[in-house]
């Protein structure tokens, strides 16, 4: 008689098999000493001070490879402590993952007042770890706009951050840094957490993407009731002292956040003292001032704009997008304070709408709609409007340019959110919890590296197809390969079924041999 359902039976191994489920996660770990990660956390963070136990490093690589295996809360490093083949692979290699020297790792070990039996660190360690972040929040002020100061540990962990994009750029060059500005909702049911403009208790980071090389540069972790545009301007300085020493330029796009004039002339200007004029394009605030000018563009002014695209023959082709842009003549009053101001371009984009009936119970003949809308000659269009410093590239590329940033942006997030644990924040305080974003974003450029740097050099599919892939598919198709970890002739052996997904694994392994140089 079968014992359940369908006809198959459960048997429980007695003795330890070394079987594990998360047989391409190894990689990760090659790939972080390689970047040099742990070596860089070793330097920078101090946050168990105490020289007993776990070590911050080893905190936070736990945090990192159980948010790529998929866990998204502390209490999963109970179901990592269980993969008995993973354990047994980081018990091994955890002195050479850390760069220790023999009386280095003696060191360690006297670290352990008993006999240390786990591999990764407990919940109860964890939450002791994040409490390291804590700051002052006597001066937050209810229903007020609060960010308090980076503690010390938090800063640590920008500056492993941007070890990491150091690594990763001088293995991938780009001379140039595109720089993506954008804030996020992250919902929390925290009791310290605040309520967002969408009316939900949330936490909102600004985070700063470098579109390029498809990494975080900087993230500012924040209430939900901080506006996005707060404080704007330091965080892009933060994120530019963050970006690698090998980019000679950078630019800039953002949405009507940072449309603010200390903002926008402090990139035109040329203040920024390590890369002088910043171009950027900013999506502006339709104010009826603008709309005025909009007004009075002429009809022949107004230009179709056109995606091009490239066949596989060379040939390229223009695609209609169904909307229109124009060059405006708009002055607004806070360039016109000093002759000294540089010149600024605007340009309107319009889209006509279609002609909406109104229900008959309908007290207004037009209806109300969330966007800026402007009518021309009886026809309603939505309006958009764009302010740059670049006069070198023509306005259909300059509106392009800007569209790219929409969809990307909300990608990372989703992934920092729901493919990773940026949606779950462990900690009463702001602190811990920004720490545990800190950690995530970590894990989505480690993640981010693995796609372009390894994956993509294993030749094994089409170019481009692992660099796309989000990371719930990276973890199907390699992080999570059943295997069996064994002891055999002194040796430790990772085995792997005889498939494809293993043949993945051998070469991601050869391409991270290659990467390899002296972390010094």
């Amino acid at each position: 008689m079968s014992e359940g359902v369908l006809a198959f039976k459960v048997e429980i191994e007695e003795r330890p098999s070394g079987a594990t489920a998360l047989g391409g996660l190894p990689a990760y770990l090659e790939l972080s000493h390689v970047l040099g990660i742990s070596a860089s956390m070793e330097a920078h963070l101090n946050v168990r001070s105490s020289g007993q136990g776990w070590s911050d490093p080893q905190v936070a690589m736990s945090l990192v490879l159980l948010q790529l295996a998929g866990g998204d809360c502390v209490d999963d490093l109970r179901t990592l402590e269980c993969d008995e083949g993973f354990r047994r692979i980081m018990q091994r290699i955890e002195s050479e993952f850390l760069g220790l020297k023999r009386s280095e790792r003696r060191q360690m070990e006297r670290r352990w007042r008993k006999e240390r039996k786990r591999a990764v660190p407990s919940p109860s360690t964890v939450f002791r770890f994040l409490d390291g972040f804590r700051v002052d929040e006597a001066t937050r002020q209810k229903g007020k706009a609060w960010i308090p100061e980076a503690s010390t540990a938090l800063k640590a962990l920008y500056q492993v951050n941007a070890d990491l994009l150091a690594r990763v750029n001088a293995a991938s060059p780009q001379t140039e840094a595109t720089l993506d500005i954008d804030a996020t909702l992250s919902e929390s049911f925290k009791k310290n957490a605040t309520y967002c403009y969408k009316h939900y208790k949330a936490f909102q980071p600004l985070q700063v993407y470098w579109a390029e090389q498809d990494l975080l540069v900087h993230s500012e972790f924040r209430d939900g009731n901080v506006l996005a545009g707060h404080e704007i301007l330091r965080v892009l300085r933060d994120a530019i002292g963050y970006v690698p020493h090998g980019v000679g330029r950078i630019r800039v796009r953002s949405d009507s956040a940072a449309y603010q004039w200390e903002f926008l002339l402090y990139m035109a200007r040329g203040d920024d003292p390590r890369f002088g004029v910043i171009e950027f394009t900013v999506s502006m605030d339709v104010t009826p001032e603008f709309k005025q000018a909009v007004a009075e563009v002429k009809e022949e002014e107004w230009k179709p704009v056109l995606r091009h695209q490239v066949d596989t023959s060379g040939e390229i082709t223009r695609h209609p997008t169904g909307k229109e842009y124009a060059e405006v003549c708009f002055a607004p009053n806070a360039l016109s304070h000093s002759k000294k101001n540089p010149d600024l371009r605007f340009i309107a984009v319009r889209e006509a709408l279609k002609e909406q009936l109104t229900l008959p119970t309908a007290q207004t003949a037009e209806p109300e709609l969330p966007f800026p809308t402007i009518v021309v000659e009886q026809q309603r269009y939505k309006l958009h409007g764009i302010v740059t410093n670049d006069w070198k590239r023509t306005a259909n590329e300059l509106v392009l340019w800007h569209w790219e940033r929409c969809g990307k942006s909300e990608e990372v997030h989703a992934v920092l959110k729901h493919d990773l644990a940026g949606g779950r924040f462990p900690c009463g305080h702001i602190g811990g919890n920004a720490a545990w974003w800190a950690i995530t974003v970590l894990a989505y450029n480690l993640n981010t590296a693995m796609k372009r740097l390894v994956l993509e050099q294993t030749r094994m599919s089409k170019p481009g197809t692992w660099a796309t892939k989000r990371l719930k598919a990276i973890r199907f198709a390699f992080i999570h390969l059943a295997g069996r970890v064994v002891d055999h002739a002194r040796e430790l052996v990772l085995r792997l079924a005889n498939n494809a997904s293993s043949t993945l694994f051998l070469k991601a392994r050869e391409v991270i041999a290659s990467l390899a140089w002296d972390p010094g």
